[in-house]
């Protein structure tokens, strides 16, 4: 455990207990009635679902801008996460999302046929434009028949519903999304960790980790199989939640020695922390309604990506 995940896991530590007690009503466990209940079937599941979300997205994010040697990458890029929705905004348009397993498993078949599809297009050999062109194509698809989806909505209360999830949420979640997402979550980001030392061998250029020995194909597997089940599970249990894996490496890149190896745990650690942190704040925000945890990290992200692109037009990136 390098530095950059030792400080993380510091700043996780401190933000948990913090996270339990912030929201609209904040909690004194010595004087609030039913405070225990409240935290265990309330509060607590929601932050270790935030934790878990942010965790899948961080490490993607930084084996994705390994992988394409771009800090622009975002998961995004891939189609998987447009996919995932498709499958959840399919559960909600043909009223599936009822049961509370439905919605969250047509998301994750909607990850699996996002990740055939690009593992299909792309191919054992496929070259990172491919690979970026087939995610690019994917995302476009899944995000033209999402839309359709909404325009050809059965009610006006299914639009509804469409449209909110997909704004992202960590709003009345419960234990059973944990179950659903940390366990596909932690096996993803084990197998992006397999995967940090052929990216490693990758920063020197393609020829060069194909002539130490890296299999190329092994290691679009791993990265496949590795995003597709943290972002497709981080979907399927909380909507769409952007810029996370975009932001996070950024954050963790100047307290290491910029290798895919020594970013992907940390990574995970500050993407668990910024969604923890997120989702308190948007519970605490003096408004009507409770902020959409996607809005509110779609306006933060923005105008970092922006910031990106003008340092990386002054040559800082």
């Amino acid at each position: 455990m390098n530095r950059a995940a030792l400080v993380f896991a510091g700043l996780l530590a401190l933000a948990l207990p913090l996270s339990l007690l912030a929201g609209r009503v904040w909690i004194d466990p010595a004087t609030t009635p039913n405070a225990a209940l409240i935290l265990m079937e309330l509060r607590l599941p929601r932050a270790l679902l935030a934790m878990t979300v942010g965790a899948g997205l961080g490490a993607a994010g930084a084996a994705m801008q390994g992988y394409l040697r771009n800090p622009l990458a975002d998961p995004g890029l891939f189609g998987i996460a447009p996919m995932a929705a498709l499958g959840a905004v399919a559960s909600l348009w043909f009223g599936f999302a009822v049961s509370p397993w439905l919605l969250p498993v047509m998301a994750l078949c909607g990850a699996a046929v996002g990740m055939a599809l690009l593992a299909g297009i792309a191919g054992r050999t496929g070259g990172i434009a491919l690979f970026t062109l087939a995610g690019l194509m994917i995302a476009s698809l899944a995000g033209a028949l999402t839309a359709l989806a909404i325009t050809m909505s059965p009610s006006a209360f299914a639009m509804s519903e469409i449209v909110m999830w997909l704004n992202g949420a960590l709003t009345d979640r419960s234990w059973d999304e944990v179950w659903i997402a940390a366990p596909l979550v932690t096996i993803g980001i084990v197998l992006l960790a397999f995967a940090s030392r052929p990216l490693d061998a990758l920063t020197l250029g393609g020829d060069a980790a194909r002539s130490m020995g890296v299999d190329m194909g092994r290691l679009m597997a791993l990265l496949v199989t590795g995003i597709g089940l943290t972002v497709g599970a981080g979907v399927a249990v909380a909507g769409i939640i952007g810029f996370v894996g975009l932001i996070v490496p950024h954050l963790v890149r100047p307290m290491t020695d910029r290798l895919p190896s020594s970013l992907i745990l940390p990574s995970a650690l500050a993407g668990a922390l910024l969604v923890l942190v997120a989702d308190s704040l948007v519970r605490i925000l003096p408004l009507v309604t409770e902020l959409r945890l996607g809005i509110a990290l779609s306006l933060i992200g923005a105008p970092f990506f922006l910031w990106l692109l003008l340092r990386m037009r002054r040559g800082r990136v």
